[in-house]
C-alpha cells in the first residue's frame, strides 16, 4: 500500500479526550488492523483508570499492544518504547495486518515514526541524584522550570510531574552541553522504516474538549479513580505513579490536607493544561492530517475523511 519499499502504518495522535481509542479501533476494524499504543502511562499495570487505559468493550475485539505490560515503579524511557513497538510492528506485518499506532505521548509517536536515534549516550548518576533531590526539596514544578528554561522545545513535550524525563533531559544537556531537542532533531539521520499516514484530532474551540476533560475525570473518579490512586499510594508511594495526571493531585486528599473535590478540580486544571501541552506538540508535525472535531463531530463523517486520506494516499 503505497510506499512499496516501506510499509504503510496508519497512526491516531492528539490530545486527551479527543477519542483517539475509538477511532483507532474503528480504523482496525475496517482495515484488519492491530493497535500499538503510544502512551507513557498505559504501559505500567494496575494504572488503568486514570492513564485512561482502553477497556475490553472500547478495545472492540481488536488486539492491542504495550498496555499494561510493565510493572509499577519500573523506569522505561523513549528508546525502549521504539525498541518494543518496531518488534510489535513487525510481528503484525508478518500477520498480515495494518499496524495503527495510537497515543497522546508526542515523544513516543515522533520517535517511533520519524526514526529518532538515541545516542545521546552517557550518565552522570550523581548528576541525576542531585536532580532528583532538587525536585524532592523543591517540587517538580521548580525542576520542570529549570528544564523549561534551558531547553523549552523539550519541555513542552514532557508533563511537569514527569520526573524521569525531565531529569533525563536536563542530564543530557549536562552531559552533552547541548539541548536534548537539538540532539533529537540531528538524530533523524536515517529515514524512518515506515511509510505513515497520522490523523490528528483536535478542536478549534478549546472549551468543548476542555468540557470532555471536565467529563471524563468525573467519570473516572464514578469508576473507583479515588481507589486507584489510594492503593498505589499505599504500595508504591507514588514513584511511578506521580507521573500520571489523576493519581498526585489526590495525595493531599490521603494526608488529610484537602478535600476530595478540591483535589479532583486540581486533577480537571492539570488534565487541560496537559492537553494543550500535547496539542502544542502535535502541530509542530506538518505530516498530520487534521481532523478538527467540533466541524466534523458525527462518526460516520470522520470515518469517511480517514477513508478518503488513506485512498488519496493508496493511489500516490
Amino acid at each position: 500500500m503505497t510506499n512499496k519499499k516501506k510499509p504503510f502504518v496508519l497512526a491516531v495522535a492528539g490530545p486527551t479526550a479527543s477519542g483517539k481509542t475509538w477511532l483507532g479501533a474503528e480504523l482496525a476494524k475496517m482495515y484488519g488492523g492491530e493497535v500499538v499504543s503510544a502512551d507513557s502511562m498505559q504501559i505500567y499495570k494496575g494504572m488503568d483508570i486514570a492513564s485512561a487505559k482502553p477497556t475490553a468493550e472500547e478495545m472492540q475485539g481488536i488486539p492491542h499492544h504495550l498496555i499494561g505490560f510493565l510493572d509499577r515503579g519500573v523506569s522505561f524511557s523513549a528508546a525502549d518504547y521504539v525498541n518494543l513497538a518496531h518488534r510489535e510492528i513487525a510481528g503484525i506485518l508478518d500477520r498480515g495486518a495494518l499496524p495503527i499506532i495510537v497515543g497522546g505521548t508526542g515523544l513516543y509517536m515522533d520517535s517511533l515514526l520519524e526514526n529518532v536515534r538515541f545516542s545521546e549516550g552517557g550518565s552522570d548518576e550523581a548528576y541525576r541524584a542531585e536532580l532528583y533531590g532538587f525536585a524532592k526539596e523543591n517540587g517538580n514544578e521548580a525542576l520542570y522550570a529549570r528544564l523549561a528554561e534551558a531547553d523549552p522545545e523539550a519541555a513542552a513535550g514532557i508533563h511537569p510531574n514527569n520526573t524521569v524525563r525531565v531529569v533525563r533531559a536536563l542530564e543530557v544537556l549536562h552531559i552533552t552541553g547541548r539541548r536534548f531537542s537539538e540532539l533529537k532533531a540531528e538524530s533523524r539521520l536515517v529515514e524512518s522504516p515506515y511509510d505513515p499516514l497520522i490523523f490528528g484530532l483536535t478542536y478549534e474551540d478549546r472549551q468543548l474538549l476542555y468540557d470532555r476533560i471536565n467529563l471524563r475525570v468525573d467519570d473516572m473518579v464514578r469508576r473507583g479513580l479515588v481507589d486507584e490512586a489510594h492503593d498505589l499510594w499505599e504500595t508504591s508511594g507514588m514513584k511511578t505513579a506521580a507521573n500520571a495526571i489523576g493519581y498526585k493531585e489526590l495525595i493531599p486528599y490521603f494526608e488529610g490536607t484537602m478535600t476530595l473535590d478540591d483535589c479532583i478540580d486540581k486533577i480537571k486544571q492539570e488534565t487541560r493544561r496537559y492537553a494543550k501541552r500535547q496539542l502544542t506538540w502535535f502541530r509542530k508535525n506538518s505530516r498530520i492530517e487534521w481532523i478538527v472535531l467540533d466541524k466534523i463531530n458525527k462518526k460516520y463523517e470522520i470515518l469517511e475523511k480517514c477513508q478518503k486520506c488513506i485512498a488519496n494516499r493508496a493511489d500516490m
